[in-house]
């Protein structure tokens, strides 16, 4: 167990941030939620400064608690990090890198990055949560992982990109598909074959539900799920689901689905980024997890490009 360097106000005022409660924090901590009450009013007084926007469902960081809980984020992160670390002297290495990543990557790209990873560092110990894209956030932001993998439509405060790549949405169809003899594809296209896709939180609908509504176009999803694992094969003409290119280059290299960009802008405007807590520094071994993934990434997008040209050919 990593030993406490934090005082008990701040303890209890992290305890509050992750979760926006003072009752699930004193429950977390085995204390009153009266103590709790007060620890933070002491806190706020002592730094001269509200650190929470009271609201009728819970508590809200304001911008200098923000501040505080990112700084006290980074480090616990830091104080863990060096306690690994001299645990580790006198030749047992802890080489502990803790990963997040949203579901998309979690069937075909992320396995293989981890065992070439394992294969190259034996002394490894990997970690891997697989989340919604805020639950993903969320880890990293806590300092409860060390990189994170996600697509992302803007950047996200607090986080340093240690790496970012275009990311388009794609419609993944069967290579018999109608469409799949086209270079690239319409939403108008689209709309009229039955579809598969993400939850409202996923980016790739967000974009495709952005395109549709700048055209004045709606449609009725046939199925819809924030699990792509479970769309993907439930394509079959004729029908489409929206996908990133590396949660579906499994199937795409197999040649069980064809994967065709978009002709509009909107679909254009995701990058996949990989991340860190802002202020922190890595340990040797994640800097090489970080920069297996991005050669991991780099490959991806070299295939696609082979295949682009191949059809253009």
């Amino acid at each position: 167990m990593t030993p406490s360097v934090l005082s008990i106000p701040m303890r209890y005022f992290m305890e509050v941030a992750a979760h926006g409660s003072v009752s699930q924090a004193a429950a977390r901590l085995y204390v009153a939620s009266s103590a709790v009450s007060r620890q933070i009013a002491k806190l706020e007084d002592s730094l001269g400064t509200v650190l929470f926007e009271r609201k009728a469902r819970g508590m809200a960081l304001t911008q200098a608690g923000e501040r505080l809980a990112a700084h006290l984020r980074t480090m616990l992160a830091d104080t863990e990090q060096v306690v690994e670390q001299v645990r580790g002297i006198g030749g047992r290495e802890a080489g502990r890198v803790r990963v997040a990543c949203t579901e998309g990557f979690a069937v075909g790209f992320m396995p293989e990055v981890m065992r070439r990873f394992r294969a190259a560092h034996a002394q490894s110990r990997l970690q891997l949560h697989v989340g919604a894209p805020d639950e993903v956030s969320a880890l990293l932001g806590r300092g409860e992982a060390d990189i994170a993998l996600k697509y992302a439509v803007a950047p996200e405060r607090g986080f340093r990109i240690e790496h970012s790549a275009p990311a388009p949405v794609y419609a993944l169809m069967s290579p018999d598909h109608p469409l799949a003899r086209q270079r690239a594809v319409s939403v108008a296209e689209v709309v009229r074959h039955p579809l598969a896709v993400g939850s409202k939180g996923v980016t790739a609908r967000q974009l495709f539900d952005l395109s549709c509504s700048v055209q004045g176009l709606s449609y009725e999803p046939a199925f819809v799920s924030n699990f792509s694992s479970v769309l993907l094969p439930l394509v079959r003409t004729p029908d489409i689901v929206l996908s990133g290119h590396l949660t579906a280059v499994h199937l795409i290299d197999n040649g069980t689905l064809v994967a065709r960009p978009f002709v509009e802008p909107q679909m254009q405007q995701r990058r996949l980024q990989v991340l860190s807590l802002d202020g922190r520094t890595l340990s040797p071994l994640a800097r090489a997890l970080v920069q297996q993934l991005v050669a991991a990434i780099a490959s991806g997008g070299r295939r696609r490009l082979g295949r682009a040209r191949r059809m253009s050919a």
